[in-house]
């Protein structure tokens, strides 16, 4: 397999998470989307990441339907989201309101990066957006006692709270208050501190990394 995409990006990240955890061996190819435009395109037509090629050269785009495909390679014993029911659509909920928490962060980020004078009613609206998301999802965590979000295992919603926080943290310091959102806090921290986590990890840099 190869992964292409920047580890800053928190859709690369929570992909190469899960492929780090299920075992699979892939090579990275830290491609950017603006300085390596022209090699993504040649493989993906809407020169994003994260996109990963399979052993057999077919081409998978966008992190959820990526995270969808490997948890049906693995079977659903191993499947890092449940299968049906409750649970299911409870971890499919988290992972929505985490990818679009990433995708507002960096919409924040590059309105700044990208416009001379960044529009007040965009940033505005996007800090509004990512406060209520940091709210629903800390309502949320703090309904579970156990480990992770839906028991005792590691799943797709604890990796994209986790990378989605990560990547506002850094993107923008002071937004996310630890002490008003203690259980996402603590959370964070927990996912962090795994060893996947430390293996796949890149400093912010300012380039855009869009997902689909």
């Amino acid at each position: 397999m190869i992964l292409i995409g920047q580890y800053d990006s928190p859709f690369v990240r929570r992909v190469a998470v899960a492929l780090t955890l299920y075992g699979f061996d892939f090579e990275h190819r830290p491609w950017s989307v603006w300085s390596d435009v022209d090699k993504l395109a040649t493989i993906n037509p809407l020169r994003r990441v994260p996109t990963l090629v399979l052993d057999d050269g077919e081409l998978l785009i966008e992190s959820s339907a990526i995270l969808d495909a490997l948890d049906d390679m693995v079977g659903p014993e191993r499947a890092m989201l449940p299968r049906s029911g409750p649970e299911r659509r409870r971890g499919l909920r988290v992972c929505a309101l985490s990818t679009g928490l990433a995708d507002k962060a960096v919409s924040l980020f590059y309105e700044g990066v990208l416009r001379e004078t960044p529009s007040e009613i965009w940033v505005d609206r996007c800090r509004a957006q990512i406060g209520d998301v940091f709210a629903a999802l800390e309502a949320d965590r703090a309904l579970s006692p156990s480990t992770y979000w839906l028991g005792e295992t590691i799943g797709h919603a604890d990796i994209a709270a986790a990378c989605a926080l990560r990547f506002t943290q850094e993107a923008h310091p002071g937004l996310f208050d630890p002490a008003r959102w203690p259980a996402l806090a603590a959370h964070g921290g927990r996912c962090e501190a795994l060893p996947a986590f430390q293996a796949i990890r890149q400093p912010l840099t300012v380039t855009m990394n869009n997902d689909a």
